[in-house]
């Protein structure tokens, strides 16, 4: 998914997809106080989030180097 290893990319792409993780950590929760709440909406926008979840975890695991065997 991610082609470049430079660590200042994915650094900055790691910042972004922090960002639109909390964004959306946001919009779930307010519309999670809406007493008529989109359940679909909501339940999109969570599967967002868990798919940005992944990524960043595949960022951050870019970012660590490997161990010699």
């Amino acid at each position: 998914m991610f082609e470049n290893t430079d660590p200042a990319t994915v650094s900055r792409q790691l910042m972004q997809l922090r960002a639109e993780h909390r964004d959306l950590d946001a919009q779930i929760e307010r519309l999670g106080r809406m007493a008529q709440a989109d359940e679909l909406a909501v339940k999109r926008l969570k599967k967002r989030k868990l798919r940005l979840k992944d990524c960043i975890a595949q960022l951050e695991s870019a970012l660590i180097p490997d161990e010699p065997a």
